[in-house]
C-alpha cells in the first residue's frame, strides 16, 4: 500500500450533490479539497448525445437488459448492476441498489424535481408518534435552501401551500406554462375531486442564469445537458469549485476505509485505484463522505480496528439501519378527451410541468384516512417526443388494421396516454437495513452490502389509497383504466431502492445512541468525519431528496470550514 501526495485540508469521497456541493463550498471558503470518485471522468459538455432523436438510437432507445433506462441513459459505467460489484439481499426480501459511477453521480441523470421539505416533515415524531423527528427544524435549513436555489436555479411558484414551502421573492424561476393533458387533468383533478395542481419545482433554467442558457426544450434532460441548461454537479459545482485551484479530482479511486489515528481521529481515507488494483492512503485534515447514503454506510462499516471493531462510528449498531426508499404505485388510462389533438409543440422539459402536493393534511390529523403522513402526484403522458415504448403501448389499443387505417388510429390515441404516480413517505423500521455480507466478496476483495427491506403498514396504506384516488379520477372523467388496480397493493408497489432515493442509513441525531452523526452531519465520535448525502434523513418525507442533500451539504461543510479555521477540527 502506498502511502504519500501532500496533506490535503479535505478528502471529498463522492462527487454527486452532496459530494459536489461540499467541494464547491470548502474551494469557496479557501480550503485545499481533494475530490475521490470511484467512477470514471465525465463531462456532459462533450458527451452529451442532446440533440440525437429516438430515431437514431438502437431500438428507438428502448430499454435492454443492461440499459434499464433507455439507450440514452447517461449512467456511464455504473446502473443496477456493477460488473464485479454485486450485492446480496436477504431472503424473503426485494431490493435494487443502483450506483452511477461515474464523476457527478446521480446528479447526471436524475429528474431534477426539487422540493424543499416542510416544517412538519422535520417533527414528524412529534406529530403522530412514528419515525424520528431531525434534531434541528425547518427555520434552520431553509437558508440554505435559499442559497441552494440561487446558485443553482429552480422554476417554480409560490403557492402558500401547507407544508410545501414556499421560497422568498425573487429566487424561483418563472415555470413552463401547462402542456395540454396536464390542464386538463388540472381541471378533472381540482374542480371535481380538490386536488390541488401547481407548478412542479425543477432544477431547469427558464431564463440565462449566470453564464448558463435557458432550456431549449430539445430532447430529455437524463441524458445529462451539453448547454448546462439544467442542474448537474459536473456543470454547475465542479467547475466553479475547480476555478477557484483549490480542488483536485482524481477518478477511478474506489475508496474502501476511513482511516484513523491513535487518538480516534479520521487522517484520510483508503482507496484502490480501479486501473491497476493498488491501494493508496491519503491524508487529510477531515474527510467528507458523500458516496451516496448506502455506500457511505458501507465504507464506515469496513472502516474497522481495534479501537473501532464493528466500524466506524458504530458503537451503538445504527449505521446502516433505518434504510428508506420512496413509496411508488402507479396508474396509467387512455384518456378519450384527448384523442385526435391537433398537432402542436408540446414538449417542454423532460419531467411534468406541474404536480400535486399533499391536500389532506387536515382529514389525516383528524384520523380519517387511516394512515400517516403525506403523498404527492406525478404526471406523466402528453405529445411528448415518440419513442418505441410509447409506440408500443398506442399499437396495442389501436383497433386492428394496417397501412393508412393504422396510422390513422396512432394519431387518434397519440398523446393520449396518461401516467398518474403516487409517491409517499416510508416510515423507517427494523426489518429495511443494509448490513456487510459476511460471506460474500467483490472484485477486490472487500465485503459487499446485504440488504433487508420490507415496506411497512403505513406505506401500504398509503399506497392503497393513492391507486384508489387515481383509479377514482381516471373514472371520473370516462377514461379506460389499463392498470390493474384488484391486484393487492403489495404486489404492484416497486421494491425498495427501484426510486433511488435511499436514505436514512447514518440518521443525524442529537445523541449518538440515536444514531451515529450529529445535527450537523458530523459523526459523533469522530469530529473531523462528516457525512453529506441522503444518508443523513432521520425521514425521508415524499418529496425527492436532491434539494436537501445539498442543502445539508452545504451547511455541513461551512460547519466543518468553521471548525477547520478554529483548529477545533
Amino acid at each position: 500500500m502506498s502511502k504519500g501526495g501532500a496533506r490535503h485540508d479535505v478528502i471529498v469521497v463522492g462527487s454527486g450533490a452532496g459530494g459536489g456541493m461540499a467541494a464547491y463550498a470548502l474551494a469557496q471558503e479557501g480550503l485545499d479539497v481533494l475530490m475521490l470518485e470511484s467512477g470514471r471522468d465525465y463531462d456532459p459538455m462533450t458527451e452529451t448525445p442532446m440533440f440525437q432523436l429516438p430515431g437514431d438510437a438502437p431500438l428507438h432507445g428502448a430499454a435492454t437488459p443492461d440499459k434499464e433506462f433507455g439507450f440514452y441513459d447517461a449512467t456511464a459505467g455504473g446502473g443496477w448492476e456493477v460488473p464485479g460489484e454485486p450485492y446480496t439481499v436477504a431472503e424473503g426480501s426485494a431490493f435494487r441498489w443502483w450506483r452511477a459511477r461515474m464523476l457527478g453521480g446521480r446528479t447526471n441523470h436524475w429528474g431534477r424535481m426539487s422540493l424543499r421539505f416542510g416544517p412538519d416533515d422535520f417533527r414528524g415524531r412529534s406529530l403522530d408518534g412514528l419515525g424520528a423527528d431531525w434534531p434541528f427544524g425547518y427555520d434552520e435549513l431553509a437558508p440554505w435552501y435559499d442559497r441552494v436555489e440561487r446558485l443553482i436555479g429552480v422554476f417554480g411558484a409560490a403557492e402558500g401551500i401547507a407544508n410545501s414551502p414556499d421560497s422568498p421573492d425573487g429566487i424561483l424561476l418563472p415555470p413552463p406554462r401547462p402542456r395540454a393533458f396536464e390542464q386538463w387533468m388540472g381541471m378533472v383533478m381540482g374542480r371535481r375531486h380538490g386536488i390541488p395542481v401547481v407548478p412542479a419545482h425543477m432544477a431547469i433554467l427558464t431564463r440565462p442564469h449566470g453564464d448558463r442558457p435557458q432550456c431549449l426544450y430539445a430532447t430529455d434532460c437524463m441524458r445529462g445537458c451539453a448547454i448546462g441548461a439544467n442542474f448537474q454537479s459536473t456543470t454547475v459545482l465542479i467547475p466553479p469549485a475547480r476555478d477557484t485551484g483549490r480542488l483536485a479530482i482524481r477518478t477511478g479511486a474506489h475508496v474502501f476505509e476511513v482511516a484513523v489515528d491513535a487518538g480516534g481521529r479520521a487522517r484520510g481515507v483508503r482507496f484502490i485505484d480501479r486501473a491497476d488494483g493498488a491501494i493508496h492512503e491519503i491524508g487529510a485534515r477531515a474527510v467528507i463522505l458523500a458516496a451516496s447514503a448506502c455506500e457511505s454506510a458501507r465504507i464506515l462499516l469496513q472502516s474497522r480496528s481495534p479501537a473501532f471493531p464493528d466500524g466506524l462510528g458504530n458503537e451503538q449498531g445504527q449505521i446502516g439501519r433505518n434504510l428508506m426508499d420512496t413509496p411508488s404505485v402507479s396508474v396509467a388510462a387512455q384518456v378519450p378527451q384527448l384523442e385526435n389533438l391537433p398537432a402542436f409543440h408540446d414538449e417542454g422539459v423532460t419531467l411534468f410541468h406541474v404536480y400535486s402536493p399533499w391536500w389532506l393534511t387536515e382529514q389525516q390529523r383528524a384520523g380519517a384516512l387511516g394512515f400517516a403522513r403525506g403523498c404527492h402526484i406525478e404526471f406523466w403522458g402528453g405529445r411528448r417526443l415518440p419513442e418505441f415504448d410509447d409506440m408500443t403501448a398506442i399499437a396495442a389499443l389501436a383497433k386492428p388494421g394496417t397501412g393508412a387505417a393504422l396510422h390513422a388510429e396512432m394519431r387518434r390515441l397519440y398523446g393520449s396516454i396518461v401516467y398518474l404516480s403516487g409517491r409517499g413517505e416510508m416510515i423507517p423500521n427494523a426489518n429495511s437495513r443494509c448490513e456487510l455480507d459476511p460471506d460474500v466478496k467483490d472484485r477486490f476483495g472487500l465485503p459487499v452490502l446485504r440488504f433487508h427491506w420490507q415496506w411497512g403498514a403505513e406505506e401500504l396504506a398509503q399506497m392503497a389509497f393513492m391507486r384508489g384516488t387515481l383509479a377514482d379520477v381516471f373514472r371520473d372523467m370516462g377514461a379506460n383504466i389499463l392498470t390493474d388496480c384488484n391486484r393487492p397493493i403489495a404486489e404492484v408497489m416497486r421494491p425498495g431502492g427501484h426510486v433511488i432515493h435511499e436514505a436514512g442509513t447514518l440518521r443525524m441525531a442529537a445523541r449518538a445512541a440515536d444514531g451515529p452523526v450529529d445535527r450537523w452531519g458530523r459523526v459523533h465520535t469522530t469530529p473531523n468525519l462528516y457525512v453529506a448525502d441522503a444518508g443523513l434523513f432521520p425521514s425521508m418525507p415524499c418529496k425527492n431528496p436532491t434539494l436537501t442533500i445539498m442543502a445539508l451539504a452545504w451547511r455541513g461543510a461551512q460547519h466543518l470550514a468553521e471548525s477547520l479555521k478554529r483548529g477545533e477540527a
